[in-house]
């Protein structure tokens, strides 16, 4: 009979152990192995029946065994050493507190729609959810005052299983918060601390608020599913991207919306420093900037008269950050535009008090190829933040390319998104024996940082180095083993149907790691485009090849069904499912046993759809090899020597054949180079020229690879710049930020009376003189129009450089040139450009909008550039 709902008994621990309720309620044991080793003290088999979970084995733990370690006195030294530790960690200064910090932010809130902290956890479905728990972790290490914002799904994402013809199966676990690493927010008297979003027809969506302590970092988990709430608003947080289209907005109100008012519920209660830099990890949080600027319109943060809409939008979007994760339009949440309104206006409106119709124009897809029926969350988001990024260097300038409608009139270059290329939490995925060879060879951890430090690592001896890869890979080959029998017993085999199983994979045979989600430009099956030929590599007599597989398909994704149910068919056949494995239900344990214990981590998305990856990093750190197309981080960091590069058929339309041309690539170089190198042996038995290739790995891209990295150059690039442009909005009763929305609207009423009436360029136009030389300088003058906007309103520019076939400058020189005269609106501006190099090229002037406020010229999407005439449609050649 089964039960009709789960729910938790907690042990009551003696005084003398209640330091370990303490250590299983800070996630800070993910990462730190002697808090671990204190837990898996305290009864070994117990640990790992329970998956290596301290909160859930607190929960099993018997009364005698409780009594045995309350009279263990070297246990308890133990364990206070551990609670010591923890509590240096909390309190003492760390990077963020070191440096030279006057400028950066007192504090700042991260806001992502999932969380990857630990399986104990499940609030993630993959890369984004990953991403922001190592973001919070490495905060965390660096001493960053931040607060994490989610929301907490009662069934997680889902868990996978295969039917026995090899089909994706989806359940839904319920989780009961009191048996997870959180606690409930009290409010006054103690009752549970709560926020609401009103909804369409006077129905109030109300979420009670848990904390769950990631090291130093509080994250805060908004959930719906409590008694004050009748059933269908409970079930808003039901699932992790589950529902339709009223479902997920919802979800996104209560995110963004809810998560806002949650920050500042929990800076009330507990005295936390107010955030001022919020950040939003993709568009799902974009209503955090409705939200912000409501606050602003109530006054709420401005010392002196609330704040008018537009005043309110410059004042909340100088300290909101976006990050954008997709490379695709696909991948972006968009919401029609009348459910949208019924959301945001109407008796009941989510964010009171704002203009419904300038609400839509943020979200609106108003340029070319725009669909004006939708509200798109990405365009909103940036809208509302001054700063953007994408998550490699390639993904930044995807995006500019793929957002370049919201700033007409420049070029992709010019589009005012960055990038921070995405890093990873080294001690949540890095092996225990791995860590252990670093730390012998490294006495300062700082030192991991710069390459010094990883060249130190990899003095270490190659035989030891080799004996601690088989170790890894053996770990894997087991934990393989014993899931593939669970999932053949859930698809119905008997044990005596699974003998077999004892001999999947060999701890001595090159092993590949692919795993990941599975929409189809990842493409899971790229390795069966020729399946004669990969049967061969798996068999090979000398040089065999195993590989093991992972990954989930959305619910709705039957294409990505498919995928899957391609790649176990083939993988049951009986001559090769020895050599190559899919193991359902891919969750972050799974993940860091393929990512330790695979010699060489395969990643073959279309390019450029990856946005960044990080898996292939996480190998890396483990002395594992990368054999990737040049997509997202791989293609920047790729250096010739530290992994292979899968060719890519950019040019070929027909999307079969280019992935026959890849395909054959990956299989040249498994056979050519992958292969040969690691069965390549010297008389040890050591593969001494892959050993060689794995230390460069370690020294060209550990320090790169790290999040600690990753979010000290958010920090530097993006927090302290935001924290800086909020101030300066606000201090004097937010008069920069009324000024500045007084002058961009002055700017843009009287920005079509900004024309360019003339342009001379150094006695080209005129056809006098000789031609310019490469090393010089081509003087120009423009004549400007500037209506009824004064000169310094704007800044005039000549773009001089090389042209292409459709006469368009590429990567020009760019010159201000200066105001010399002119009244009545008639200006006049001159200057030089470098010619730095000969040939053919080309010259423009364009106007833009110039205030101290403004991050990028380009911000406000106005520029004023000449009709084309016939200086302009010769050109020029430099000599």
């Amino acid at each position: 009979m089964k039960a009709i709902r789960r729910f938790t008994v907690r042990t009551v621990l003696p005084e003398e152990l209640s330091a370990l309720g303490r250590l299983a309620a800070n996630l800070r044991w993910v990462w730190h192995a002697p808090t671990r080793e204190v837990f898996a003290a305290v009864d070994p088999a117990l640990w790992e029946s329970v998956g290596r979970d301290p909160y859930r084995m607190l929960g099993e733990v018997g009364r005698e065994r409780l009594a045995e370690l309350r009279a263990d006195a070297a246990f308890r030294a133990r364990l206070g050493e551990a609670a010591a530790d923890l509590d240096a960690y909390l309190g003492e200064p760390r990077w963020y507190q070191g440096a030279d910090g006057a400028e950066r932010p007192r504090a700042v809130a991260y806001f992502s729609a999932e969380y990857g902290l630990a399986a104990a956890l499940p609030q993630y479905s993959g890369g984004l959810g990953i991403l922001a728990g190592d973001h919070l972790k490495s905060a965390s290490d660096l001493g960053v005052p931040l607060i994490g914002v989610g929301l907490l799904y009662r069934h997680g994402y889902f868990s996978q299983t295969l039917s026995r013809e090899g089909w994706q199966l989806e359940s839904y676990p319920e989780v009961d918060p009191q048996g997870l690493p959180i606690t409930r927010l009290a409010g006054p008297g103690g009752a549970p601390a709560e926020v609401g979003v009103d909804l369409p027809g006077g129905e109030r969506l109300t979420a009670r608020v848990w904390v769950c302590r990631v090291g130093r970092v509080p994250l805060l988990l908004l959930d719906a599913v409590h008694e004050g709430n009748p059933p269908a608003l409970r079930a808003v947080t039901d699932r992790l991207y589950g529902g339709g289209g009223e479902h997920r907005l919802r979800q996104e109100l209560l995110l963004g919306v809810g998560g806002v008012r949650a920050v500042r519920l929990y800076c009330e209660i507990g005295g936390h420093p107010r955030p001022e830099v919020f950040h939003m990890n993709e568009g799902h949080a974009g209503f955090l900037g409705l939200e912000r600027v409501r606050e602003y319109m109530d006054g709420r943060g401005v010392d002196g008269a609330p704040l008018g809409f537009a005043e309110a939008v410059e004042a909340a979007r100088a300290g909101t950050v976006f990050t954008t994760h997709t490379p695709v339009p696909a991948g972006i949440d968009r919401f029609p535009r009348g459910l949208v309104l019924a959301h945001l206006a109407g008796d009941s409106p989510a964010v009171p008090g704002l203009p419904a119709d300038r609400v839509l124009e943020l979200g609106a897809e108003d340029y070319p190829g725009g669909d004006p029926d939708v509200f798109n969350m990405a365009v909103m988001g940036m809208r509302l933040a001054q700063r953007a990024n994408g998550v490699s260097r390639l993904h930044g300038a995807v995006s500019r390319g793929m957002f370049q409608g919201l700033w007409p009139g420049f070029d992709p270059d010019e589009v005012p998104i960055g990038s921070v290329t995405n890093g990873v939490h080294a001690r949540t995925w890095v092996a225990e024996e791995a860590q252990e060879l670093a730390a012998a060879m490294v006495d300062d951890s700082a030192e991991f940082n710069r390459p010094e430090g990883w060249r130190k690592v990899v003095r270490a001896d190659e035989g030891e180095l080799w004996r601690m890869r088989r170790t890894l890979r053996e770990r894997l080959v087991a934990e393989t083993r014993a899931r593939l029998r669970a999932s053949w017993r859930a698809r119905g085999a008997s044990g005596a149907e699974l003998g077999w199983i004892d001999g999947v994979l060999d701890p001595d045979v090159l092993t590949i790691g692919f795993a990941r989600r599975v929409p189809s430009y990842k493409r899971l099956t790229l390795m069966l485009r020729d399946r004669d030929r990969l049967t061969r590599m798996l068999l090979h007599p000398d040089r065999p090849v195993q590989i093991v597989v992972a990954g989930k398909a959305h619910p709705a994704d039957e294409g990505g069904k498919r995928l899957i149910q391609e790649i176990v068919r083939f993988s049951d056949r009986p001559e090769v499912r020895h050599r190559i494995v899919f193991l359902p239900d891919y969750d972050m344990d799974l993940a860091a046993s393929l990512v330790q214990g695979s010699d060489v981590w395969l990643n073959n998305p279309l390019r450029p759809l990856e946005a960044s990856g990080t898996s292939g990093m996480k190998s890396a750190l483990n002395g594992g090899l990368n054999l990737s197309v040049r997509d997202g981080w791989w293609d920047e960091w790729f250096d010739g020597s530290n992994g292979w590069a899968i060719p890519t058929a950019d040019g070929v339309s027909d999307p079969d054949r280019r992935d026959d041309l890849e395909a054959r690539a990956l299989y040249e170089l498994i056979e050519d180079r992958v292969a040969p190198l690691f069965y390549d042996a010297d008389g040890d038995g050591l593969p001494k020229r892959w050993l060689e290739m794995v230390k460069h790995t370690l020294v060209s891209l550990g320090p790169k690879v790290l999040a600690t990295r990753m979010v000290q150059d958010y920090v530097a690039g993006y927090y302290q710049g935001a924290a800086a442009s909020s101030r300066a909005l606000l201090e004097d009763g937010a008069a920069g930020a009324r000024e500045l929305a007084a002058w961009k609207a002055r700017v843009r009423a009287g920005w079509p009376g900004v024309r360019i009436e003339h342009v001379e360029a150094g006695g080209i136009d005129a056809g006098t003189g000789e031609p310019p030389q490469a090393g010089g300088a081509l003087d120009l003058s423009a004549t400007v129009l500037l209506g009824d906007l004064d000169p310094d309103d704007v800044q005039v520019e000549a773009l001089v450089g090389r042209v292409d076939a459709d006469d368009r400058l590429v990567a020009p020189a760019v010159a201000v040139l200066e105001r010399t005269g002119g009244a009545q609106g008639q200006h006049r501006y001159t200057g030089s450009a470098p010619l730095t190099r000969a040939g053919s090229g080309g010259y423009t002037v364009r106007v833009l909008p110039r205030h101290p406020a403004l991050r990028s010229a380009a911000e406000m999407g106005l520029v004023a550039v000449p009709e084309p005439h016939r200086g302009m449609e010769d050109g020029i050649v430099l000599r």
